[in-house]
């Protein structure tokens, strides 16, 4: 039995699939992480939304109060007397600060919702950039064994084009330089 010589071009093909092999591991990992930090950031963010509709329930209520001591100083029958006046004076200024409190609040708290959500939707572009990479780097891997078992050189070329995509979605997945 004669041995065959090993052709130089498969030790190239086998060194290109252990090169994208290890960078759609890397993209797994760093995809996965990318992912776990776009649902931390969606939990916050909500968290955030839930805390300012709480404060706009208290602001309502605060509001309504309000707005039921200017009308019962406005239309009451008989009139107050003026110690019953300034009590409901300071309630609708005390009621007034409140809301005032609550308003500025409120824009505090959306101001960070939207900040988590920010950060959200950029993790979210990075793992969606690590997920393309492991997508091209799994088919590269494919067509490259295919190439190895039928020895044909064009298809470990068509290997090394589509690996070259998933590693330019690799390093996007780091720079964000392309949208995805």
């Amino acid at each position: 039995m004669a041995d065959e010589k090993k052709e130089p071009w498969l030790n190239w093909l086998a060194m290109t699939t252990v090169l994208f092999a290890v960078l759609a591991t890397l993209s797994t990992f760093k995809g996965g992480s990318y992912s776990t930090k776009s649902l931390l950031y969606q939990s916050q963010a909500s968290d955030q939304w839930a805390y300012f509709q709480s404060k706009s329930i208290k602001s309502y209520i605060y509001e309504a109060q309000k707005d039921r001591y200017e009308s019962e100083l406005k239309y009451s029958e008989p009139k107050l007397s003026d110690v019953q006046q300034k009590h409901y004076n300071e309630k609708i200024t005390a009621f007034g600060e409140k809301l005032k409190k609550y308003e500025s609040e409120k824009k505090t708290i959306a101001a960070e919702a939207k900040k988590l959500e920010q950060q959200r939707d950029e993790a979210k572009n990075h793992s969606q950039a690590f997920g393309m990479a492991v997508i091209f780097l799994q088919i590269a891997i494919l067509i490259g064994s295919i190439s190895a078992l039928m020895k044909k050189k064009t298809l470990w070329y068509i290997s090394i084009a589509i690996g070259v995509a998933g590693v330019f979605n690799f390093i996007n997945g780091f720079m964000l330089f392309l949208s995805v």
